[in-house]
Order: structure tokens, then C-alpha cells, then sequence
């Protein structure tokens, strides 16, 4: 797992050299075997068929909630026993706290993809149509050096594949091997990201479109692994605030990851930060950046999780975004499984309210 750029050392520094992605051979002539994926509609969310006080779930497993805004760990129950209404009632509560864990879980990956086919199409590993499973490799490489030499940091905040048409709405990771200290993976609730800020900054991003592009991920798998994904780059221009189509609430939908500006605004609005001379810190940033610092200082709606073998975390990509915390530890001591869904095309609904606005009028209302 060696950058390209680690095989070009300057002999006056004694660093790689900094050249564009696209000198590496390996990048330039890979041909994509399958064309852009086009739009599909999916069935209605499963947890549009649960009962909106989760009994069924409830009865047999105890929830503790790890903080106000996101995160639920599910006690006493193991995912293999849940009946079908059972995980309709566990997509509703993901859908409402972001990410769901669990302790100590039998599920096998074979079980695993069973599972989570009950939630719709699942998504599939670059080059393996017949595979419903990925392997999700942690994050051992100081990313703050590595972002040097490659457009797309493997340890930022992101949702998984937001640049498709129809990026996937849940995901479940299990853990099969991991190692005693590092490999923990962070979540961050983009209801509460969204209820944070002001209200004429949710009002302009309301109105606009983040554009979300896999070229930089596609470039940096291609110079790590010397294979690429089956599909071309795509940029797609998603409502930077999106509609849950679950819980009809409001969340931020702008990630460190995959997005690089907004379509309605000018470059130097969108995503260049101004000159600032060092005498004049308060000179305002551009909204990108200022979204990137907001998502990196939402300590108030953040959750991180240490892992064991046999837990497991299912969230919802369309209100959190999430990283794997880079750590000092071997990648062959840590085995995740991950299984995605495909949910719907992001959408705005001018009907549709803040998390914070539907607790303010239920508060009202006794």
C-alpha cells in the first residue's frame, strides 16, 4: 500500500516529490470496465413499516443512548435472533440516532448478508458482482502527510459513496479480528451539524447544491491498489441540506471526503479560502472550509467507538458522516466486514423541519 509518490524522493530534500496524481501510469491508462451507474428508485425504506415505539425491538433489548445527540448501543440481544419486524424497527432507530451498536454478536458473514438484503440492494466491492461484503482496511498512515501527495485523505469524515445517484442509506460494520488498543471509528450526527448553525446559513444552504465527486477517491485507490473501480469518476451536484425520508428531518449533507464546492456559488464563495494575512485572523473562511471546521468541532454531536471482535455498528449514511481514527496498529490484526444498501437520490423538502425545530414543538406541546 505505497503511494507512487513515495517512489520519487528528491534528492535535495529527501521527500517525495509533489506531482499531480495523473503522471502515475497506473492512474492514466485504467480503463473503468462498466459505465456510470444510472439513477434506480429502491423500495420504500424498511423502517417506514415499523412501529414508531419499537416494541417489538424493545422488548428484547435494552437501549443505552452513549450521548444526547447520536448513538445507541442495543444490550442483551443478538442481531441473528431478530425477527423481520424486529430490524424494521432497528432501521427506525438508526434512522433517528445515526448509529446503532452492538456487543459480542454470533453473526457470521454469511448471516450478515442475509441480514442486511432485508434493507434492500446491496451495494458490492469494486470488480466482484457475485460479492455482497467488502473489507474495510483501517487507517495506519499519518493522513496529515499522506494528503501531500494524494487528493484524498483514506482518514477523513465522510459518507460512503455520497457521489452516487443513489448513494447507500444504511450500512453495517462487524468485526472479525482486531487489535487490543487503536482502530476505533468515529461518527458525527449531520441533524445536529445542521441545527448548529445559524439561522441564515441553514436558510443558504437549504437552497444550494454540494458537489459531490468520486475523482479524488478514484485517483488515490488507483495509485494504492493498481486496480480501480468498475465505474468511470462521477460528480454529482446532491441538496447540501437533505430530507430523511424516514424521519422527514433536515441534515447537513456536505462531507470532507467527496465534496469540493457548491454548484450556485462562485469559486472564491464556494470552496477557496481567501487570503488572510496573519495579522487578520477574523477574515471569514469560504462556506467549504467553514463546514469542515464546523463538522471538526461538533464535539456536542460526536460519538467514537472502540471496537471488539464480534461487535458491530449500523448507521444511517444519510445523517452521519464517519472515519476511521488512523492508529499505530498492524492493518492485519483488524478484519471488518461491511455490508451498504442503496437508498434513494438525495432530495430537499421545503415541508420538512430541524431536528431541533420538532423537539422545540413537542417540548410546546407537553
Amino acid at each position: 500500500m505505497q503511494l507512487e509518490a513515495y517512489k520519487n524522493i528528491s534528492p535535495e530534500s529527501g521527500y517525495p516529490t509533489i506531482v499531480h496524481p495523473n503522471y502515475n501510469q497506473k492512474i492514466r491508462n485504467w480503463k473503468p470496465p462498466k459505465p456510470v451507474r444510472t439513477e434506480f428508485k429502491p423500495s420504500p425504506d424498511r423502517a417506514l413499516h415499523a412501529d414508531p415505539q419499537k416494541k417489538s425491538l424493545l422488548n428484547v433489548a435494552k437501549q443505552v443512548d452513549l450521548t444526547d445527540s447520536i448513538g445507541t448501543v442495543l444490550e442483551n440481544v443478538q442481531l441473528s435472533q431478530l425477527t423481520l419486524q424486529q430490524l424494521d424497527e432497528l432501521a427506525l432507530l438508526v434512522s433517528e440516532r445515526g448509529v446503532v451498536f452492538f456487543r459480542d454478536q454470533d453473526l457470521t458473514t454469511k448471516q450478515q448478508v442475509k441480514l442486511f438484503e432485508h434493507y434492500g440492494v446491496l451495494d458490492h466491492p469494486p470488480g466482484k458482482d457475485e460479492q455482497r461484503h467488502v473489507v474495510i482496511n483501517g487507517c495506519i498512515s499519518d493522513h496529515r502527510q499522506q494528503s501531500n501527495y494524494t487528493p484524498w485523505s483514506q482518514a477523513c469524515f465522510h459518507a460512503d459513496t455520497s457521489f452516487e445517484l443513489n448513494p447507500p442509506s444504511y450500512s453495517l460494520l462487524r468485526m472479525e479480528k482486531h487489535p487490543p488498543v487503536g482502530g476505533d471509528t468515529a461518527w458525527i450526527s449531520q441533524y445536529g451539524l445542521y441545527d448548529a448553525l445559524s439561522t441564515p446559513y441553514q436558510r443558504l444552504l437549504d437552497s444550494i447544491h454540494a458537489i459531490h465527486t468520486s475523482r479524488l477517491q478514484y485517483d488515490t485507490i488507483l495509485d494504492l491498489y493498481s486496480m480501480g473501480p468498475d465505474h468511470p469518476p462521477i460528480d454529482t451536484h446532491h441538496p447540501a441540506v437533505r430530507t430523511h425520508p424516514v424521519t422527514n428531518l433536515r441534515a447537513l449533507n456536505v462531507n470532507e471526503g467527496f465534496v469540493v464546492g457548491f454548484a450556485e456559488l462562485k469559486k472564491a464563495e464556494s470552496d477557496t479560502r481567501p487570503f488572510q494575512h496573519p495579522s487578520s485572523p477574523s477574515l471569514s473562511h469560504s462556506l467549504l472550509q467553514f463546514l469542515l471546521h464546523h463538522m471538526h468541532s461538533a464535539d456536542d454531536h460526536y460519538v467514537r467507538f472502540k471496537w471488539a471482535v464480534g461487535s458491530v455498528a449500523m448507521w444511517d449514511n444519510r445523517c452521519t458522516v464517519h472515519r476511521a481514527i488512523p492508529g499505530a496498529y498492524e492493518l492485519s490484526s483488524r478484519l471488518p466486514i461491511r455490508t451498504s444498501v442503496l437508498g434513494e437520490k438525495p432530495f430537499f423538502d421545503p415541508q420538512s423541519e430541524s431536528r431541533m425545530e420538532r423537539e422545540t414543538k413537542l417540548n410546546a406541546d407537553g
